[in-house]
């Protein structure tokens, strides 16, 4: 079995309340449909759950084998990574604002409540997701477009036309955490609900057309305060995806 985990970009992110140390946010998570790691399950005998892939972090902070670790009390769980191991290709660049290691996590949890018939509904498995990461729950529902809220975990179906996305993904590592204390102690604002429902009701590329970078996402201000190079990545009608590095446009398909 092998499963395509695909990229996201936030079209906007705002924050409209805190929520202990959490950050509530308003947000549009859109898939990129040509970019994707993709994960296998591969016949192997083995002693214990195995993960290959090129990774930077250890087994133990992968969110692929927390995903695991959440599910091992069922008994067929156990039993199928007995005799089969996971693979990942990675494309998704780490720390970029794409959510690789949450969509990742989401794939490994559908293909597994499938292979091993769990019968869990999306729900159940969006609960599960929220445990290990707040952007787990939108890709478990492997909606093309969602609007997201509260900390990650209310995520609605957006219906729209499918986006042509372009990504480049600079070579600095964002902080995903100190971005957000920064954006708390020295940029912080709130977007108030009657704004907040008029994006969420407004289409993609409308909104993109109204908004430029620093509007568009509550985060570049502080990402680029933190990381100065990020502002020579800044050109017209591109944007940047969640705490970054990585930015997007959106591609017409006109020459």
């Amino acid at each position: 079995m092998t499963r395509k985990s695909y990229a996201k970009v936030n079209i906007f992110l705002k924050i409209v309340g805190k929520r202990d140390s959490y950050h509530q946010i308003a947000s549009r998570f859109v898939l990129v449909k040509n970019l994707y790691d993709e994960i296998s399950f591969l016949k192997k005998e083995v002693d214990s759950f195995t993960l290959e892939g090129n990774f930077s972090c250890s087994l133990e902070k992968n969110t692929i084998y927390k995903a695991y670790k959440e599910l091992e009390k069922y008994e067929s769980v156990k039993e199928f990574f007995k005799k089969n191991i996971v693979k990942i290709e990675k494309n998704i660049p780490e720390f970029a604002g794409l959510g690789g290691g949450s969509s990742n996590c989401a794939c490994f949890l559908n293909m597994v409540n499938e292979v091993c018939n769990l019968n869990l509904r999306k729900e159940e498995l969006a609960k599960i997701a929220l445990k290990i990461g707040a952007d787990v729950p939108f890709f478990v529902y492997e909606y093309n477009s969602a609007n997201v809220s509260g900390i990650g975990e209310i995520v609605e179906e957006f219906i729209e036309d499918s986006l042509d996305i372009e990504v480049i993904t600079p070579k600095i590592a964002c902080d995903t955490g100190l971005i957000y204390k920064t954006f708390r102690d020295k940029f912080y604002k709130e977007l108030d609900k009657v704004k907040a429902k008029e994006l969420f009701d407004t289409n993609s590329k409308d909104i993109l057309k109204q908004y430029n970078i620093e509007d568009a996402n509550d985060l570049y201000l502080p990402a680029s305060f933190l990381e100065k190079d990020l502002k020579n990545f800044a050109k017209k009608d591109w944007f940047f995806s969640g705490s970054g590095s990585s930015f997007f446009r959106i591609n017409s398909g006109k020459n």
